[in-house]
């Protein structure tokens, strides 16, 4: 069975362009939600980075790309991979998981 991991990157404060957004840890729910619903015979794990408080170094890494702005967050990276930034499109997401399944 394949892996699928999803990582969440974002912060309490919303970015100034996402006020009428979720928040990072709102989309990382949503998304858990949404997949588990779609998926329901496979196991998808979710894991939410605060970019205040990387907790290993590739979290931090990951964490200043967004600080230094190469990145919107909430960033949604499945299986290490960056398939979403800002407000994820759930069709794209889903798309990315049916693919990452099917190898």
């Amino acid at each position: 069975m394949p892996k699928i991991e999803f990582t969440v990157y974002g912060a309490e404060q919303k970015c100034a362009s996402c006020v009428h957004l979720p928040s990072a840890l709102e989309t990382k729910e949503w998304l858990e939600a949404a997949l588990a619903r779609k998926f329901p015979d496979e196991v998808i794990s979710f894991h939410y980075v605060d970019i205040q408080a990387p907790q290993t170094e590739q979290e931090r890494e990951w964490s200043e790309s967004i600080l230094n702005e190469e990145f919107f967050y909430p960033l949604v990276l499945l299986n290490g991979e960056v398939i979403a930034e800002g407000n994820p499109q759930l069709k794209k997401v889903t798309q990315k998981v049916e693919a990452a399944l099917s190898l």
